[in-house]
């Protein structure tokens, strides 16, 4: 049974830094391009960022260019989500994801994370 476990969410202050990580289990880790997604209140669910297998190509939604990092240990099966000058429109639930795939064109993932919800206040 594949688990994907979110954790690290929570309420901060515009400007702060927050870090999600996401423990995966039930899957050879190695094998899932694995990102983050978020949902705001009456929005589409995006794609934030998304890692390689290897962890050596990394992508990102425009909107958290140059402020949010993703990372992926595969020793630990964990990936995190560095967030830094957080604004208001950041607050959404944060998912976790895992694709089978060798790229990180995450659309439709295969498995997901129950969310963490990110609120961030002005």
């Amino acid at each position: 049974q594949v688990q994907l476990v979110e954790s690290g969410g929570g309420l901060v202050q515009t400007g702060a830094s927050l870090t999600l990580s996401c423990a995966a289990s039930g899957l050879t880790f190695t094998q899932f391009a694995m990102g983050w997604f978020r949902q705001a209140p009456g929005k589409e669910r995006e794609l934030v960022a998304a890692v390689s297998l290897s962890g050596i190509i990394d992508t990102y939604a425009d909107s958290v260019k140059g402020r949010f990092f993703i990372s992926r240990d595969n020793a630990k099966n964990t990936i995190y989500l560095q967030m830094n000058s957080l604004k208001p429109e950041d607050t959404a639930v944060y998912y976790c994801v895992a694709d089978r795939r060798q790229d990180t064109n995450i659309i439709s993932p295969e498995y997901w994370g129950q969310g963490t919800q990110v609120t961030v206040s002005s």
